[in-house]
């Protein structure tokens, strides 16, 4: 049975929330995926009409395309073939709306162990990265364009939607860290001219991006 907030969300919010809950912040999440889960808090919006039994898959792809449009509020990602990952701002939107998941009895379930392992070894190892270093220490504007790259895992011949899920994964694991968040946002803007991200070449310091009070190269906890 469909929750009342369930109801006022449009279709390409609950397949957004659909490869939330698969875990579309941090890897691909496949149609046939996200189709079985949409229908979970919101049953009968994707099944056919004589057969309400079987999900229409056309119609759960059609609003993972529109969860990617700008207009729509660009939650979403992908494709059909390679699969689908939540946006920042998607992500944003399924943190915003978690309400709608618990009363409908959904969750996300914990991290596993092999995903807590990566989690916790790719924050030390971008709290060791030269370009940290010199953010603690105030000198963001010193930082290399291949100081940036190497701080996602890029250099020139990780192009296209490769280069930018690094950048995007790296967002959505640690975009609300205190100490990695704010060089991330500086980093992704050094990589980064009117929303296309370079394989190499000039940066834009922001120099109004300072590192937090405090900051040093100690490790905090992290699951």
């Amino acid at each position: 049975m469909r929750t009342p907030k369930a109801i006022s969300l449009a279709n390409h919010e609950i397949v957004t929330l659909a490869v939330y809950l698969l875990g579309g912040d941090t890897q691909r999440v496949d149609t046939e995926d996200a189709a079985v889960k949409a229908n979970v808090p919101a049953p009968g919006r994707f099944t056919w009409r004589k057969y309400p039994g079987q999900i229409n898959l056309d119609a759960v792809r059609k609003k993972l395309w529109d969860a990617a449009k700008p207009e729509k509020g660009g939650y979403l990602r992908g494709t059909e073939r390679e699969g689908w990952v939540l946006t920042s701002a998607g992500l944003k939107f399924a943190n915003t709306n978690r309400t709608v998941l618990q009363t409908a009895g959904l969750e996300r379930k914990p991290q596993n162990l092999k995903e807590r392992n990566w989690q916790r070894r790719e924050r030390e190892r971008m709290l060791a990265s030269d370009a940290f270093a010199k953010f603690a220490a105030s000198r963001q504007a010193a930082i290399s364009t291949q100081e940036a790259e190497s701080f996602f895992r890029v250099d020139a011949y990780v192009t296209g939607s490769a280069r930018e899920e690094k950048v995007l994964r790296a967002k959505n694991s640690f975009g609300d860290d205190p100490e990695l968040g704010p060089l991330i946002q500086l980093l992704e803007s050094m990589i980064t001219k009117g929303g296309t991200l370079l394989h190499e070449g000039g940066h834009q310091p922001a120099a109004a991006i300072t590192a937090p009070m405090g900051t040093t190269s100690g490790r905090r906890g992290w699951p």
